[in-house]
């Protein structure tokens, strides 16, 4: 009897000390590129909360967004998939209701879900069919578009309510709060935070302003952006605009302070998932030009690269850079390995970077394909709209005008049959080390070959050089463009949430 005691002890051990699973906290910021972090050499940002999880965690060298641009990034954060999939082809377009994302999935896995801040896939008011709580969320308070300082907000998608503050700071408050109630609760957290910082028109609290007073006067150009007063078009010099700028960037790393400061003092930072990462490039009328080409808007690395770091000390103990080419379309793949939770059956463009994470792992084995869809074929056939216009109409009050508003109505339409103008549209591959891009220009197609280890900056066109793997790059993207076309037509809805 003793020995079958002791037996059924050895077995009942493991399942008692099986591991907790972990809170997971995913920030995403509003055009915060590449260079403009301490830790990545920039001259002036001052980022000290984010050089410290750098200093820390995993910190990866090269993390891209999907996209160049905002809601379509944010569609391959949710869903592991390329945005064309799904026809969020560019600012402004939303989901469509029948996508599985990561709220879907860790609510299945026990989790509670929360969203706070920018949206940008949808309307977030009730009724919407792609509000965060459609989309998989427990709760929310967040925004159709960006916000400045004090910002307005829908709490589970009722009116939008002011919330005095420094709009990162009030997002972290709320984030705070929510993982308190999630520990009284006994369940695992999913926060996703997509703070509205640093996103043009720029504003800024006089003790983050005073940091920038002394900027090198050579930032003398005009440079367009909106207007914080009339929310349409400006022009003001460059110096102006940069010390705004990073401000709101030196603000929303406080705030990420007070989050890592609260899971620390709580005992929950040993078993948090922290990721930080942007959504595209830096805006031009920002960007300085430096390390890489391009910006905001654009299919090279200077409108794609952005920080990424992740803080798990439990499975990261120890700091350590990655050279590995990670995108924010690896997150879906990445929780449902984490959590146990079956994938999608549908194409996902996203991998699992578990393998990154415990270190076992340092090149993507897969191609890594971008593509800004040219709508203007797609949109001069007429399109019948996916969802109700009415339910696609923003709430959230914006210091941007949108079409004459002060709020963010969203576009998605029934796709029309396809045809080979559908290819169109800047597109990019990446595989191991070289980058192929293609663009039309004047009716022209330019096709462009880089050595991104020789040349991060993509200066050196090497097609001419290197005639088969262009050959080879071209072949592939076609290949995946047309997969995504398929996506775009309906295709992979034949399975339920």
């Amino acid at each position: 009897m003793k020995i079958l005691t002791l037996f059924a002890s050895a077995l009942w051990l493991p399942v008692c000390a099986a591991p907790a699973p972990p809170n997971i906290i995913l920030m995403m910021s509003d055009d915060h590129g590449w260079e403009e972090t301490g830790y990545n050499g920039h001259p002036h940002v001052k980022t000290p909360v984010l050089d410290e999880m750098a200093a820390t965690g995993l910190k990866f060298d090269r993390f891209y967004a999907a996209h160049p641009s905002c809601s379509p990034t944010r569609a391959s954060f949710l869903t592991g998939r390329h945005p064309n999939r799904m026809g969020t082809f560019a600012p402004g377009w939303s989901l469509r209701p029948e996508e599985i994302t990561i709220a879907h999935l860790l609510s299945k896995a026990g989790y509670h879900c929360m969203h706070l801040g920018k949206w940008h896939v949808g309307a977030v008011k009730e009724g919407s069919p792609l509000n965060p709580g459609a989309m998989g969320f427990d709760e929310w308070l967040s925004h159709d578009n960006f916000f400045e300082l004090d910002p307005p907000l829908s709490r589970n998608g009722g009116p939008p309510q002011v919330f005095k503050g420094e709009s990162s700071e009030v997002l972290v408050n709320e984030a705070i709060a929510g993982i308190e109630r999630a520990r009284d609760a006994g369940k695992p957290l999913l926060q996703v935070i997509w703070f509205g910082s640093p996103h043009e028109p720029y504003s800024g609290l006089p003790q983050d302003l005073a940091l920038y007073d002394d900027l090198p006067a050579k930032y003398t150009k005009m440079v367009s952006l909106t207007s914080n007063e009339t929310g349409t078009r400006t022009r003001r010099p460059q110096g102006e605009v940069l010390r705004e700028r990073y401000a709101e960037i030196t603000a929303m790393d406080r705030a990420i302070g007070m989050l890592r400061k609260h899971l620390k003092e709580t005992g929950l930072r040993e078993n948090t998932l922290l990721l930080y990462c942007g959504d595209n490039g830096t805006s031009a009328e920002s960007a300085l030009g430096f390390p890489h080409r391009g910006a905001k808007g654009q299919i090279y690395e200077g409108g794609t690269l952005v920080p990424g770091l992740i803080e798990w000390p439990v499975r990261i103990p120890k700091p350590r850079s990655t050279s590995f080419r990670a995108t924010t379309s690896d997150l879906l793949p990445t929780l449902a390995a984490i959590t146990g939770q079956a994938l999608p059956d549908r194409p996902l463009d996203g991998t699992d970077l578990m393998p990154v994470i415990n270190g076992t792992l340092d090149a993507r084995a897969t191609p890594m394909a971008f593509w800004d869809f040219d709508t203007r074929r797609f949109m001069a056939t007429n399109p019948q709209p996916y969802i109700d216009p009415a339910l696609q109409a923003g709430t959230t009050p914006l210091v941007k005008l949108s079409g004459g508003k002060a709020t963010r109505d969203f576009l998605n339409f029934r796709y029309p049959a396809v045809n080979e103008a559908d290819i169109l549209g800047p597109r990019s591959i990446i595989e191991g080390d070289h980058k192929l891009v293609v663009r039309e220009t004047k009716g022209e197609t330019g096709i462009e070959l880089f050595d991104l280890k020789a040349d991060p900056g993509e200066k050196l066109n090497l097609t001419k050089q290197q005639p088969e793997l262009t050959r080879k790059l071209q072949a592939d993207l076609r290949q995946w463009q047309e997969s995504v076309l398929k996506s775009l037509d309906g295709a992979d809805y034949h399975v339920s949430k």
